[in-house]
């Protein structure tokens, strides 16, 4: 396989369960993603920030990321960027989501291993 020109991996907790619809007779699933960032401030303490990610996927790894994916629990994706432009009061808008290839479950609640790809 060559190099991804677009590929982005994330570690972090989801703030909902993704829900299952159906677009277009085709499956969909949307959640957010929080992923935490670490630095030193001036005081040399350690500060945590957080950055909350769209996250979409399609198919058959969207009905997996609902049975599997749950609030609060630990899960490692890997997917693309996609950024959509839309208008709104004349004014463009850009709304940036990661399309969801695969995941890991990182948290576990059984000794089940739980892994997806698409």
């Amino acid at each position: 396989m060559g190099t991804l020109e677009n590929s982005v991996q994330l570690i972090g907790r989801p703030g909902a369960d993704p829900e299952l619809k159906t677009v277009a007779n085709r499956k969909i699933v949307k959640f957010s993603l929080a992923t935490n960032d670490y630095y030193y401030n001036e005081n040399h303490e350690i500060e945590r920030t957080s950055s909350w990610h769209h996250i979409v996927a399609w198919g058959k790894i969207a009905e997996q990321a609902e049975k599997y994916i749950k609030k609060g629990k630990r899960v490692a994706l890997e997917g693309r960027l996609r950024t959509r432009v839309y208008e709104k009061g004349g004014k463009k808008n850009y709304f940036t989501e990661i399309i969801m290839n695969e995941f890991v479950i990182i948290d576990r609640a059984s000794s089940d291993e739980q892994v997806a790809d698409s």
